[in-house]
């Protein structure tokens, strides 16, 4: 190895930094306040004069303006001041690093979500050298962070009233409710009570009649958003206190003569309007203070009130007063809602009472049946069949109730329909449970009666797949849980004599996840290699085939040879579902899956050893030069010079790594050489230590602070041409570092 002249570089350093220094504090330059400019990404030709950005828009252009000169790290920062026109705590909008060589440029920025006001002022800064413009005018500029209707409801319970009455001199505070919580106090509203300004914040008392909306204050953007609330009217008035005077009698009979119901505030001018259970019972009426209760209406027993209106005063309603049937009692139907009679048998229909001594009489299609005067009765023939109570005791007497209506039915057939227990999609349910779900009487005219709950427990059953019966499953329902049982299902069913046979129902069940493939390995070598593909799963009798890339390359092999890289999967057809297998990736062997823990060459002292592992490989075997076995585990310790071979194994597949081992170079990196093509001193040689390294980083300045070489993996071959140096003894700089520290650092002298 060659020696390098060393010498000293340090005035050389020292003349390079007071020159820098010397050009930067002779730049000067003058800046002017940045002027609004069009937007290029928009038509029109208008700079703007307020800034209202949103969600929607937020790009603003400025143009700035300067003269002098720069130096090359300058920076151009455009700000912008408070609300007030404060630069104390400025915010930035835009940085500009590419714009020294133009004394007038476009720049763009967007508003910040917080701006809110009418007096923004902008200017702009450099870094080098610093100056600062003056600040720009005034302007309006806001971020609409909200631009949809406001909605404002008493204690922002969130009712949208319309109006709203308000008694005694009370108020309201009504509240805007559309807003987060977090964000409703980042605004400044505007409240108006017909066309009156009266406040500022999020909320407002009401205080007197009036009709009261609230928008968000924008200033000169308001009208760029679309704010404006729904619209509440405050009506105030009197209170009356109005109720219903007590009532001597609230138990009543049926047809009795009742009293009439009376406002304890009655005053012809005032109109009434009286409810029973909520319901209008009599419309408003002036003077209509009173009302009669009609007893001869069975369902006259209720909750009764009284509404007043009028002027000066609030609309209220009074406190309902009860009024109750004392010859009330209770009938149930104890019989299903239809019955089925089949010839030459009866069925019981039957009710129960709490009537005080009661008396029966049952109906049929709205006519009395003879002698059936009891609480049951058995019938043998269709129609509609109720009983007639009436109570003959008591405080009211003689008053009667219906039962419910039993519908009776002779049918002629049956029709059943089975379906899906639960939502079901063809290829995505991976069980299923069908089930008898209604069963119709069809009478002799072809009318039909859902008969389901009456009869199906009397049912007999057999399904069928595909119109094969089905061993065992005579049940209503069937379950169903593997694809094998995919096919077009239907029931038969039996009652009384009266066969009928179902609809059919397609069903395709998918798999349930239990086809998984295997490989015998996952990296292909070559076209040599054998990696096979298989399954437990039993594919005899099935239709298959095995995808590589989505793509069929095989259907008849149950075991798949892979003859090149790829993803591979095996799908089962079942009925028309696909079952698809886990997916296997067979790649190429990648030589950097074999990593060393030394990068690069092996360095070391002479007389000492150095030692590198390997990883990635499933065997190792080490050779020194003379191809002899030298270590069959992951590592090896050197202590000769010399080329080295390891043979890594993945799997079925070698990769082979060569390596060079090289004692430690000791002499010092040089700082001059004299690249003359002499042979001799031509390159910059440094120690092998930091050459050829993928993780030392060599950069090499000139005079100027500019790069002219930054590199990993040096190879000992700066300058490769001495062409390059246009003056005698130039001097360059040189960092050698690696990702967490400086190396080494010095000057390197070049004498042509």
């Amino acid at each position: 190895m060659k020696k390098a002249l060393s010498i000293t570089g340090t005035t050389l350093v020292f003349a390079f930094l007071l020159l820098a220094n010397s050009s930067l504090n002779a730049q000067t330059i003058a800046l002017q306040a940045p002027e609004p400019a069009d937007n290029p990404n928009i038509g029109g030709n208008s700079p703007w004069d307020r800034a209202c950005g949103s969600a929607s828009f937020n790009e603003y252009f400025v143009t700035i303006n300067w003269v002098g000169s720069t130096n090359s790290n300058n920076q151009f920062i455009l700000e912008l001041s408070d609300a007030s026109g404060s630069f104390g705590s400025a915010t930035t909008l835009s940085t500009i690093t590419d714009q020294n060589s133009n004394s007038e440029f476009l720049t763009s920025f967007s508003l910040g979500t917080n701006i809110q006001g009418d007096g923004y002022r902008m200017r702009v800064r450099s870094t080098s050298p610093a100056s600062t413009s003056p600040a720009s005018p005034a302007y309006s500029m806001y971020y609409l962070g909200h631009t949809t209707n406001l909605h404002i409801s008493p204690d922002g319970d969130g009712s949208t009233p319309g109006t709203l009455q308000v008694c005694d001199g009370g108020n309201v505070t009504l509240t805007v409710d559309n807003i987060p919580a977090n964000e409703v106090g980042a605004y400044q509203y505007a409240w108006y009570r017909s066309g009156t300004p009266i406040g500022t914040g999020p909320s407002i008392v009401t205080t007197g009649n009036g009709e009261y909306f609230v928008f968000i204050d924008y200033g000169d953007c308001t009208g760029s958003a679309n704010t404006e609330s729904n619209h509440i009217i405050i009506n105030t008035g009197t209170s009356t206190g109005i109720a219903v005077n007590n009532q001597a009698n609230t138990a009543l009979c049926e047809g009795d003569a009742a009293p009439a119901l009376e406002a304890n505030v009655q005053n012809g001018s005032y109109t009434y309007t009286w409810y029973k259970d909520g319901n209008v019972v009599r419309t408003a009426q002036a003077g209509g203070f009173s009302y009669t209760i009609d007893t001869d209406d069975p369902s006259f027993a209720g909750d009764y009130t009284v509404q007043i209106q009028g002027a000066g005063i609030c609309t209220e309603t009074s406190a309902p007063v009860t009024i109750t049937n004392a010859g009330s009692f209770s009938v149930n139907r104890i019989n299903n809602q239809n019955v089925v009679v089949l010839p030459s048998q009866s069925e019981a229909l039957s009710v129960s009472t709490d009537a005080n001594s009661p008396t029966y009489q049952w109906y049929r299609n709205g006519i009395a049946i003879s002698g059936a005067t009891s609480g049951s009765y058995n019938v043998t023939q269709q129609g509609t069949y109720y009983a007639a109570i009436t109570q003959t005791g008591g405080t009211c007497s003689s008053t009667t109730i219906n039962s419910e209506e039993t519908t009776v039915v002779s049918p002629a057939e049956f029709r059943m329909e089975i379906d899906y227990a639960t939502e079901y999609t063809s290829c995505t349910n991976s069980s299923m449970v069908l089930e008898t779900a209604t069963i119709y009487a069809v009478l002799a005219d072809g009318t039909e009666l859902d008969v389901t709950d009456d009869v199906a427990s009397s049912f007999t059953y057999q399904w069928r797949k595909d119109g094969t019966a089905i061993s065992g499953e005579t049940a209503r329902s069937i379950s169903l849980t593997t694809n094998n049982e995919n096919g077009n299902y239907s029931v038969d069913g039996s009652f009384a004599g009266i066969d009928t046979t179902s609809n059919t129902l397609p069903l395709q069940l998918s798999g349930s996840g239990s086809l998984v493939i295997s490989s015998s390995s996952t990296v292909y070598c070559s076209s040599d290699d054998n990696i096979n593909i298989s399954t437990e799963t039993d594919l005899s009798g099935e239709t298959f085939g095995w995808q590589r890339n989505g793509t069929t390359i095989n259907s008849t092999d149950t075991v798949l040879n892979v003859s090149e890289p790829g993803t591979y999967r095996l799908v089962v057809q079942k009925g028309e579902c696909p079952v698809i297998s886990n997916e296997i990736s067979i790649t190429p062997l990648d030589p950097e899956l074999i990593t060393l823990s030394e990068d690069g060459d092996v360095i070391f002292p002479e007389g000492s050893s150095k030692t590198v592992t390997a990883s990635g490989g499933t065997a190792y075997r080490w050779y020194d030069s003379n191809n002899n076995e030298v270590s069959s585990t992951d590592s090896y310790s050197f202590t000769a010079e010399g080329t080295y071979t390891l043979v890594a194994t993945i799997d079925n597949c070698e990769i082979v790594r060569t390596i060079t081992a090289d004692y430690l170079d000791l002499f010092n990196i040089p700082n001059v050489i004299t690249p003359n093509g002499d042979g001799a001193n031509d390159q910059w040689i440094i120690p092998n230590s930091y050459s050829n390294k993928s993780d030392v980083n060599v950069i090499i300045y000139n005079a100027k602070g500019k790069e002219v070489l930054n590199a990993t993996n040096y190879q000992n071959n700066w300058p490769e041409s001495s062409t390059s140096f246009s003056q005698q003894n130039m001097v360059y700089y040189y960092v050698i570092k690696n990702a967490n520290e400086t190396l080494k650092q010095g000057t390197i002298t070049v004498i042509r």
